[in-house]
This record gives C-alpha cells, structure tokens and sequence, in this order.
C-alpha cells in the first residue's frame, strides 16, 4: 500500500503543478463564476466552491507532503553520498540532519568564521586548515 500510495503521490504532485492542470482550475473558477446569476448567487452556491476547494486543498497537502518528504530524502542522501566520496569532507557530516539545534547553530557558527577568515586573508590564500589531512584533529573523520 505503501508503494502505491507514493506512486499516486508522485502522479497527482506532478499533474498538479502543471499548467495544463491550472487551467483546468481556472475554468472551474470561470465556470463557478458565471453559473451565479442562474443562482442568484445563493448561499448554496457559493457552499459549493467552498467545500470543493476545502476537500481539494485537504488531500493536497497529503499528497505534496508526502513527496517532498521524499524528494528531501533523496537530496539528503545525495548529500550524504557526496560527503562521504570527498577524501577531505568531515563525514560525521553525513546525516546532520539527525544533530540537535545546538549541535547545528555550532556548525553554522563554524562555518561562519571560516568565511570570515577566508575574507579577512589575502587573495589566493586558503583557509587555514583546508589542506589539513583527513587525519588530524582539526579535520576529524569518521569511518563507516
């Protein structure tokens, strides 16, 4: 069930956003527009666009959910993939998804001072460290 359910995911997020599908949305809209004259406009038939759009919208977000969870899965993984390829990367790196805010705010603060140095140098100078072996504290690495 699982793998349909992804499959018709995949289907309806990919023919929702596309323009053939916008038009098709528009000329209900049109279409729901001119039929109010007929109804005078009535409570009834305004009940109608509301309900379909709030249906709509309800089971879209499933779907368009469900899909970019995925979709951000496979880009993480992609990451972690090339991380883990690069001799030089810090691979405690790989599935950074899982450390805590701390943990993040203090990568990002790493990573900020790194370019704050590599601004404050010299032109064609590298950041201190850069060329340091996988093997030294400054680079940790571990093994998979």
């Amino acid at each position: 069930m699982r793998d349909a359910f992804r499959k018709v995911a995949q289907l309806v997020a990919e023919g929702a956003g596309s323009p053939a599908m916008f038009l098709v949305g528009l000329g209900i809209v049109v279409a729901w527009v001119c039929t109010g004259p007929a109804f005078h406009y009535s409570d009834t038939w305004q009940l109608v666009i509301n309900t379909c759009s709030s249906v709509v919208t309800f089971l879209m977000v499933f779907l368009i959910q469900n899909t970019q969870n995925r979709n951000a899965r496979v880009v993480q993984l992609k990451l972690d993939e090339l991380i883990r390829a690069l001799h030089s990367a810090r691979t405690e790196l790989v599935q950074m998804e899982d450390l805590s805010d701390k943990e993040l705010d203090g990568l990002r603060n790493e990573f900020q001072e790194l370019k704050e140095r590599a601004a404050d140098g010299p032109e064609g100078e590298k950041t201190p460290g850069a060329d340091a072996s996988p093997d030294t504290p400054a680079n940790p690495r571990k093994q998979f």
